[in-house]
């Protein structure tokens, strides 16, 4: 692909943290103005098409929040301390420009700690912990930091999206606001195709990455019959990472299709099928207990719901550079289409 899709484009632009999603879910819903849309308290958003009533609803959940920071505390000489949202490698952060979201506008910082001359040989030797860095953003004192930062301001890494060569896509949020983009690319060119007879509906879940909060709330208020999460799954061609632990899932083989004990067994033998149908490139990946995702929660909504999982091969996960093939991307999008479109009335999907 010779560009970055817009929309994907403007996704990966909007800071959103878990818990503090709006500007991705703004732009998400702007994109969305082809369907129906709704919202619910948590601010995940639902976008669908069919007709009312017709069967089946098929729900397709990507989660559009990503990792971040909290600001816990301000001290006298206008430092910030802060917390992690999600699940950091606090090796990452050093040294990093970030941007506190204020109420005001984005705050520029980075993330500083004790220089590495002026620390004990003791103290080099041990990993670097979250409550050893601060975030500085030029104040002077600690009411110059209080008059553009409060307790409590989100924080994301600056680092804009980059294209490199082949199509290699690097940004930070594509965990997983890449699940989000392809859950509603996929419910537009199903309504763009036309004839199809179930119901459709895109989620842009909120707060999975403390809980799968959103998929919990939404999966119970939207009663699919079934459902698929789309996330990222551990790219296995980047040095140290073990095929034998993961399988076998490099950029450039298409989506990864789950399996596993908390999935659908038909869900996943009508994925595997569509992609043979399609002769599309794809993996499989399988799951003994969990598969760490939205699909955990939305399987026992309720009274249990049905769910599939496609996953996107990604590099570098939880990091300012995580990279995906965006014919990857491509290749998601229509096999999740092309499922929708041949899901049938009365279709069994009993274990």
């Amino acid at each position: 692909m010779g560009q970055t899709p817009q929309l994907l484009e403007d996704l990966l632009l909007a800071p959103a943290p878990s818990g503090y999603e709006g500007p991705a879910s703004d732009v998400w819903r702007r994109a969305a103005s082809f369907a129906t849309l709704s919202t619910d308290a948590l601010g995940s958003s639902v976008a669908r098409i069919g007709v009312e009533g017709a069967a089946p609803l098929l729900a397709v959940v990507g989660h559009i929040d990503e990792i971040g920071l909290v600001i816990t505390h301000v001290d006298e000489k206008g430092f910030l301390y802060f917390a992690p949202i999600g699940g950091w490698d606090a090796q990452i952060l050093i040294g990093q420009r970030v941007q506190v979201q204020s109420k005001a506008g984005a705050v520029l910082g980075v993330v500083g700690r004790k220089p590495i001359h002026l620390l004990k040989e003791e103290q080099r030797k041990k990993v670097v912990e979250l409550r050893d860095m601060h975030i500085d953003i030029g104040a002077a004192d600690e009411e110059d930091a209080l008059e553009r930062v409060r307790v409590g301001d989100p924080v994301v890494i600056a680092a804009d999206p980059v294209l490199l060569a082949g199509g290699r896509l690097i940004s930070r949020s594509l965990d997983n606001r890449i699940g989000a983009y392809v859950a509603l690319e996929a419910l537009r060119r199903v309504h763009e195709r036309g004839g199809f007879e179930g119901r459709m509906a895109a989620v842009a879940a909120v707060q999975e990455e403390i809980g799968s909060k959103g998929a919990a709330t939404t999966a119970f208020s939207l009663e699919p019959d079934l459902a698929l999460a789309v996330d990222v799954a551990h790219a296995t061609d980047a040095p140290g990472v073990e095929e034998k632990e993961l399988g076998r899932h490099p950029l450039g083989s298409g989506p990864v299709i789950g399996r596993g004990s908390t999935l659908s067994p038909r869900i996943f033998e009508l994925l595997f099928e569509t992609a043979e149908r399609l002769d599309a490139p794809h993996s499989v990946e399988a799951s003994g207990r969990a598969t760490w995702t939205d699909a955990d929660a939305i399987q026992i909504s309720r009274a249990g719901i049905p769910a599939g999982l496609i996953s996107i091969p990604l590099r570098y996960m939880h990091s300012p550079v995580e990279m995906v093939d965006l014919a990857d991307v491509e290749a998601t999008i229509e096999l999740v289409a092309a499922f929708a479109a041949a899901l049938e009335p009365g279709l069994d999907l009993s274990r």
